[in-house]
C-alpha cells in the first residue's frame, strides 16, 4: 500500500440500500490509490456465525469489522478493509466482509446470491463461514453457490453454453476455505480420525442414486468440486461461555478458550502464507485501481439486469488502461516538444526532426512495453495451461511404459490450446518455444523412463509366460491327476456295484433255493406224517380189533369163570 493509504478502520465498498447494490466512492478513492498488487480476502455466511471476529484478527485487530451481538444482521453490503500485507512485501491485502446471509427481515435471497457472487468474483480466496458441522442442513446453506452460474458469465459470447462457461470458472474462482465455528464432535468417520481437510472432501462425497432428494443432496457438494478446485478446512472450538460472547471484541487472547486462540492463528497463517495475489485471466495481476474498475464494472452490470461478465471486466480494464497510457504519452509528447522546440523554428525540418525523435522514442518505449506485456501475458497463459501438465509429471502419471507417446499427445493439446488463446502479441511463438525448451529435459527423462520401463515390461512379459507357462502344464498335469482320480474312483464304484449286484443276485438265489428246499422239505414231511398218519390208522384199527378180541375173550373167559363159580 502507499504509505499516504492508512486505513483506521473498515469502511462499506459496496452499499446495500433499498435492494439495490451502489459502490461507494470514497471507498473506491481509497482502491484507486493503491498501486500495489492486492491479496483480496472475502468472507461470508449466515449472519451472526462470527465472520467479522476472523476478518478483524486478519487485519491484525480486535476491533473493525461491526461484531454485533444480537440476532439482526449488523453489516449491510460488503465492507472494506486495507492493510498492509504481513508476510507479502509491497502487497496490500485487501479483507471483504459481507452482510450476514440469510437474514429473514429481507424478505428474499436476490441480493444474497449478488453478494455471494461478488464475493466470488472479487476475491482470491473465498471464505465460507458456517456454524457446526457440515452436515445436509449446511449443505443447504450453501444455496447460494448452486446460483453461480445462473449469476456470473466467463465469456460475453452467447454461444456460450452454460455447460462451457461452468468449465471455464474454475481458472478465475478463488480458493476456497470452509470455517466451521463452535465444532463439538470428535473428527473421524467409520472410526478413522480424520484431519479438517479429510473431513471436508469425505463431507463432499455424493451419494448414489437418480432420485430428486439424490439431486438435491449432491447438487451443492458437485458445485463446490467443479468451481473450488483448491479446497481448505477449519473447525474452531466455542471461544468462550455463550454468555460473553457478546463482550467478545473487548476479551484479550488470555481470557478466551487456549484451543480456539491457536486455532485462530492457526487460520491466519493460512491466509497470510498461502492466499494469492488476485489475478485476471492472461495472468493479470490486480491492483487497487485494477480492483476499483473490477467493483464498477460489476456493479454496473448487475445495477443493468446483466450477468456480470469476466471477460468484458478484462476488456474494459484495457480499455481503462489504455485510454490512461494513450493520454500520458501525449502528455509527455507535449511535454517534451514544449521543452525542446523553440518557436518558430528556422526551418520546417528542424521541426520535423524533433517531432520524429519525441515519436520514435514513444514508438521505441510502446515497442517495449507491449513486448514485455506479450511476455507477461504469454508466460502466465503457459502457466495457467501447462501447470496441470507439470503437476501430472510430478505425480508419476507419465512414468509407465507408453508414458512418452502419452506426454506428447498432451503437450500437443496444450499447444494447441495455448495457439488458440486470443491478444497473446508479438511473443507468442518465442515465449512458448523457450518454454518448451526448458521442459526438453523433462521429456528426454520421460523417454528415457518410458523406455527403460518397456524393456522391463518386456523381460516381465516373458518372465510372465513363462510362468504362465510353467502354471499352465501344472494345471493341466493336476487336472490329468483329477481325471484319474475320478477315473479310478469310477472304477471302484462300479466294481463296487458289481460287487453288490452279485451278492444280492446270490442272496436272492439262495433265498430262491432255502426257499425250494424249504417246499420241498415240507412237502416230504407232509407226505411223510400223511404217511405216518395212515399207518397210525392202521396200526390203530388192527390195535382196536385186537383189544375188541381179547375184551370178547376175557369176556367169554369171565363168564366161564363165573358159572364155574356159581358151580361151586
Amino acid at each position: 500500500m502507499a504509505p499516504e493509504i492508512h486505513m483506521t478502520g473498515p469502511m462499506c465498498l459496496i452499499e446495500n440500500t433499498n435492494r439495490e447494490l451502489v459502490a461507494n466512492p470514497e471507498a473506491l478513492k481509497i482502491l484507486s490509490a493503491i498501486t500495489q498488487p492486492v491479496v483480496v480476502v472475502a468472507i461470508v455466511g449466515l449472519y451472526r456465525t462470527g465472520k467479522s471476529y476472523l476478518m478483524n484478527k486478519l487485519a491484525g485487530k480486535n476491533k473493525g469489522f461491526s461484531l454485533g451481538s444480537t440476532v439482526k444482521s449488523h453489516t449491510k453490503g460488503i465492507w472494506m478493509w486495507c492493510v498492509p500485507h504481513p508476510k507479502k512485501p509491497e502487497h496490500t491485502l485487501v479483507l471483504l466482509d459481507t452482510e450476514g446471509l440469510g437474514d429473514v427481515k429481507k424478505g428474499d435471497n436476490q441480493n444474497d446470491s449478488w453478494i455471494f457472487a461478488l464475493a466470488v468474483l472479487l476475491s482470491s480466496t473465498f471464505v465460507y463461514n458456517s456454524m457446526g458441522t457440515i452436515n445436509q442442513q449446511a449443505m443447504d446453506q450453501l444455496y447460494y453457490v448452486t446460483e453461480l452460474t445462473h449469476r456470473i458469465r466467463s465469456k460475453s459470447s452467447p454461444n456460450e453454453n452454460e455447460n462451457e462457461d461452468s468449465a471455464d470458472f474454475v481458472s478465475f474462482f478463488p480458493d476456497f476455505v470452509w470455517t466451521l465455528r463452535d465444532f463439538s464432535l470428535d473428527l473421524e468417520a467409520d472410526g478413522q480420525p480424520l484431519t479438517p481437510d479429510e473431513y471436508l472432501e469425505y463431507s463432499l462425497k455424493l451419494t448414489q442414486g437418480t432420485s430428486e432428494k439424490d439431486k438435491n443432496f449432491n447438487l451443492p457438494r458437485l458445485c463446490i468440486q467443479k468451481f473450488f478446485p483448491k479446497k481448505k478446512c477449519f473447525v474452531f472450538d466455542l471461544p468462550i461461555h455463550r454468555r460473553k460472547l457478546a463482550q467478545l471484541e473487548k476479551l484479550q487472547d488470555e481470557e478466551l478458550d487456549p484451543e480456539f486462540v491457536q486455532q485462530v492463528a492457526d487460520f491466519c497463517s493460512y491466509i497470510f502464507s498461502n492466499s494469492k495475489t488476485k489475478t485476471l485471466s492472461g495472468g493479470i495481476k490486480v491492483n487497487g485501481p485494477r480492483l476499483e474498475s473490477l467493483v464498477l464494472t460489476y456493479i454496473d452490470a448487475i445495477s443493468r439486469g446483466d450477468l456480470p461478465c469476466m471477460e468484458n471486466a478484462v476488456l474494459a480494464l484495457a480499455q481503462i488502461e489504455n485510454s490512461a497510457a494513450v493520454q500520458k504519452a501525449i502528455a509527455h509528447y507535449d511535454q517534451q516538444m514544449g521543452q525542446k522546440v523553440q518557436l518558430p523554428a528556422e526551418t520546417l525540418q528542424e521541426l520535423l526532426d524533433l517531432h520524429r525523435a519525441q515519436l520514435d522514442k514513444k514508438r521505441d518505449d510502446f515497442c517495449k512495453q507491449n513486448q514485455e506485456a506479450s511476455s507477461d501475458r504469454c508466460s502466465a497463459l503457459l502457466q495457467v495451461i501447462f501447470s496441470p501438465l507439470e503437476e501430472e509429471v510430478k505425480a508419476g502419471i507419465y512414468s509407465k511404459p507408453g508414458g512418452y507417446r502419452l506426454f506428447i499427445q498432451k503437450l500437443q493439446d496444450l499447444e494447441k490450446k495455448y495457439y488458440e488463446e486470443p491478444r497473446k502479441g508479438i511473443q507468442a511463438e518465442e515465449i512458448l518455444q523457450t518454454y518448451l525448451k526448458s521442459k526438453e529435459s523433462v521429456t528426454d527423462a520421460i523417454l528415457q523412463t518410458d523406455q527403460i520401463l518397456t524393456e522391463k515390461e518386456k523381460e516381465i512379459e516373458v518372465e510372465r509366460v513363462k510362468a504362465e507357462s510353467a502354471q499352465a502344464s501344472a494345471e493341466m498335469v493336476e487336472e490329468m491327476q483329477i481325471k484319474y482320480q475320478q477315473m479310478m474312483e469310477e472304477k471302484e464304484k462300479s466294481y463296487q456295484e458289481h460287487v453288490k449286484q452279485l451278492t444280492e443276485k446270490m442272496e436272492r438265489e439262495r433265498a430262491q433255493l432255502l426257499e425250494e428246499q424249504e417246499k420241498t422239505l415240507t412237502s416230504k414231511l407232509q407226505e411223510q406224517a400223511r404217511v405216518l398218519k395212515e399207518r397210525c390208522q392202521g396200526e390203530s384199527t388192527q390195535l382196536q380189533n385186537e383189544i375188541q378180541k381179547l375184551q370178547k375173550t376175557l369176556k367169554k373167559k369171565t363168564k366161564r369163570y363165573m358159572s364155574h363159580k356159581l358151580k361151586i
